[in-house]
């Protein structure tokens, strides 16, 4: 078999089998704040988790500039979470059980289409992201990630300025 019918056959997924994260070069997540204010990005499926809170961060104009973490709770305590992922861990200030956001990659935490988990940005204000993995692709030659593929809706201001509200 020629070289690009050999590519061409491991991109083939059989009938009920499941495409994931490990299958392919690129993940597409769906950031969501508030239900219908989302943003789609995608990155390199070796990525860390620690890229995918960066790249979250910076789709809704907010300075990475705070303590985050991932979890597999979407609702109730977050810190109960069977599946929890900080950067506490890589600073060694963690509960047991915690993995590391910078040694942990996409395709680890994100094995399959539909998985979803709470991404939490800045414990003081608790900015809560449902992020879901919806799509798979592969990676494009000098195409620079992450990148916004898709975004819905006007982002807050990540500190919105108390005085002006007070004013009004």
């Amino acid at each position: 078999m020629s070289g690009a019918g050999q590519s061409l056959a491991r991109k083939v997924i059989t009938a009920g089998q499941e495409p994931s994260m490990a299958d392919t070069s690129t993940g597409i997540f769906r950031a969501s704040l508030r239900g219908r204010l989302y943003r789609d990005i995608e990155l390199p499926s070796s990525k860390p988790l620690e890229d995918l809170a960066a790249a979250i961060v910076n789709a809704f104009g907010f300075d990475f500039d705070h303590a985050f973490g991932f979890y597999s709770s979407l609702k109730g305590n977050y810190s109960k979470s069977p599946e929890r992922y900080e950067l506490f861990a890589d600073l060694g200030d963690a509960d047991e059980g915690v993995k590391s956001v910078r040694r942990t990659k996409l395709s680890t935490a994100f094995p399959e289409l539909g998985k979803q988990m709470l991404f939490l940005f800045d414990y003081g204000d608790e900015w809560q992201f449902k992020v879901e993995l919806i799509g798979l692709g592969q990676k494009e030659p000098k195409a620079a990630y992450p990148r916004v593929v898709k975004q819905v809706g006007q982002a807050p201001l990540q500190y919105p300025d108390l005085e002006e509200d007070e004013e009004e």
